[in-house]
């Protein structure tokens, strides 16, 4: 490359910076560089005295992940996308011509990133910078879950049972491999009932049409003072969201509020937030065969004015993200469900830092 042609790319990379780059900003605020302990203990990075073709820096595949989350791409788009675009370049500190991840590199990675439990950790990790930075859990939280579709399967009904029994995509195709690659029996059809509220010509609503689903559902429950998802479980779209209470509720918050729609009601759980002495404040359900008590209503709209705020969340997902599975099996939906909420956690640390610059 001339001199010439080094200057245009430094100025064009300049110009990019005064248009405002965000992915400078995301660079900016948050600390990438204090998640590389923790990435280079999970992932086991020797220090190269045993020779081989070095790996990429841990720090900037983490980066590549979240990119990835962030615009919901598949990994071999995802290799044409960092060679494609400067800024991308940038953010992750390859160099312009040099060496970059492919899409089996990526896929690895992810992998080894949840096989070893190291996306889980480096999630808590961001939770303890956020405390750090000011952002403690308080003002209780809010529990919820969405569902996430991916690709439909198509199976025979004997496949169907096989599949509901608990049998592997192996053990049911034992002579298709192939195939067998190709089948997710962990995801899981459900009945979505909600969307836009139609009425009759008197103006009473008409009844809602439940919509199959197949896939799973991410489970999340955020602090109500910030927003910031601090808990979260993946399962499939038939699972109950009341079996995942305790599994995404924090006990480091500093009020005992939890708040959740009637879903997550149940003796189970009641029981199970008074021993851990957190205060309920679950939606009640209407009483079967009987018209809602007017003070009961009441109640459930108050808690919903404060319980809806986890819907940004959910919605911040879905049309910045473009949410949609395209793996294979619970583990790898685990985890781009898990780099959803990463990224989703970055945006949000984004907005409260220039709302305390504004402010």
């Amino acid at each position: 490359m001339n001199p010439s042609s080094l200057f245009s790319l430094s100025d064009h990379l300049e110009r990019l910076s005064k248009d405002g780059d965000p992915l400078e900003v995301l660079d900016a605020t948050v600390d990438f560089e204090y998640f590389r302990d923790w990435l280079v203990e999970g992932l086991g990075y020797g220090d190269g005295s045993k020779g081989g073709r070095p790996p990429f820096d841990p720090v900037s595949m983490f980066k590549v992940l979240i990119l990835q989350a962030q615009h919901n791409l598949s990994d071999a788009k995802m290799e044409f996308m960092i060679r494609d675009r400067l800024s991308w370049l940038r953010f992750l500190g390859f160099e312009l011509g040099g060496a970059t991840p492919d899409e089996n590199t990526i896929r690895h990675f992810r992998n080894r990133m949840t096989e070893t439990g190291t996306l889980k950790r480096v999630m808590k990790a961001f939770d303890w910078q956020l405390k750090k930075k000011g952002y403690i859990p308080m003002s209780g939280q809010i529990v919820d879950a969405t569902l996430v579709p991916a690709p439909k399967q198509r199976n025979t009904e004997d496949e169907k049972q096989a599949i509901k029994s608990g049998k592997s995509a192996k053990e049911i195709w034992p002579d298709e491999p192939n195939k067998a690659a190709q089948k997710d029996t962990n995801a899981r059809w459900t009945l979505k009932i909600g969307g836009k509220i139609r009425y009759r010509p008197d103006g009473t609503p008409l009844p809602q049409i439940p919509l199959p689903v197949f896939g799973y559902k991410s489970h999340i429950s955020i602090d109500r003072c910030f927003g910031f998802i601090r808990g979260s479980t993946v399962t499939s779209a038939s699972d109950a969201d009341g079996r995942q209470l305790m599994h995404v509720v924090t006990k480091d918050n500093t009020a005992s509020d939890v708040w959740a729609d009637s879903a997550y009601r149940s003796k189970k759980n009641e029981k199970w937030l008074s021993a851990n002495m957190l205060a309920s404040r679950i939606h009640r359900r209407k009483p079967a065969g009987k018209p809602m008590p007017q003070a009961t209503a009441r109640a459930n709209a108050r808690k919903s004015s404060i319980r809806a705020r986890v819907e940004h969340v959910f919605a911040h997902q879905k049309n910045r993200y473009g949410l949609f599975i395209r793996t294979i099996g619970l583990a790898r939906a685990e985890a781009k469900l898990t780099l959803a909420n990463l990224a989703y956690n970055f945006d949000r640390l984004i907005f409260h830092e220039r709302a305390r610059v504004t402010g």
